[in-house]
């Protein structure tokens, strides 16, 4: 009887493992699943909202991140009530593109469900005017800006050099003048909006409610700030704790489990 058995053994072997090699290929084929912008806009749409937001996840991951996805990305959180990860998201497109109105009005919307009280410190208006300006377009745009005028303000120049004409030289100066303060102004806009993309010392509290501590693991509570806020990192030196900032000066100490950067 034994020996029957041993022999069905045998004979089956080939086949448990061509069944096994098979669940192993589906497996595989699961995993290496294919997935597209339009498998998570689909999955918003018909308000499966944890699926959108691991497809928009996984996307910004393989491919790379794009101002659309995080948009995007921030809205499936917002849907799925995570306003803290929504305004993430939503600052994390503004900061590669700070003229991205859609962005801008979706984080405003999604910031008064924040519960504290921000008081932010009162701006200059010329320093307010000026963010307003260079916001009016992206980095690449003040780029070439800078590039065009600079081009222009060398004809001007040639044509003041060559031109024999005291009228057309005067034209030309002026326009080299005036293509010059315009290079100058776009070259400045251009690095204060890089500034901006590469900044990493702003963060988003992550957690429902945080205690701002007067030093790392102190026993000393300064304040407590809730989901949604915006801090800036002023001391980054330890690995579990992070010295923040708030709008209005505050600095206190919170755990970097806390927070996330933008």
């Amino acid at each position: 009887m034994k020996r029957v058995s041993y022999i069905l053994l045998f004979l089956l072997l080939p086949f448990m493992a061509l069944a096994e090699t098979q669940t192993d290929i589906a497996i595989e084929a699961a995993d290496n699943t294919v997935v597209t912008k339009s498998d998570a806009d689909d999955a918003y749409e018909m308000k499966h909202y944890d699926k959108a937001i691991s497809i928009y996840k996984a996307l910004i991951k393989d491919e790379g991140a794009t101002k659309q996805l995080y948009y995007n990305l921030g809205n499936a959180y917002y849907r799925a009530n995570e306003i803290g990860k929504a305004i993430l998201n939503y600052e994390r497109a503004l900061r590669l593109d700070p003229t991205d109105e859609d962005a801008k009005a979706n984080l405003e919307f999604a910031q008064e469900y924040i519960k504290d009280e921000v008081t932010e410190q009162p701006e200059l208006f010329l320093v307010s005017w000026f963010n307003a300006l260079i916001n009016t377009f992206g980095v690449d745009t003040w780029a070439v800006i800078a590039v065009t005028a600079f081009i222009i303000a060398l004809v001007g120049i040639a044509v003041m050099l060559v031109v024999k004409k005291r009228g057309i030289r005067s034209t030309g100066l002026t326009i080299a003048v005036i293509a010059v303060v315009i290079c100058f102004f776009a070259n400045i806009a251009a690095a204060s909006l890089h500034n901006i993309v590469t900044d990493k010392s702003k963060a988003i509290v992550m957690k429902e409610e945080v205690t701002m501590m007067s030093a790392p693991g102190s026993s000393t509570a300064l304040i407590k700030i809730h989901e949604g806020r915006k801090v800036t990192i002023t001391d980054d030196t330890i690995d579990s704790w992070k010295e923040v900032q708030l709008e209005d000066g505050t600095v206190g100490w919170v755990k970097s489990g806390d927070i996330e950067r933008i």
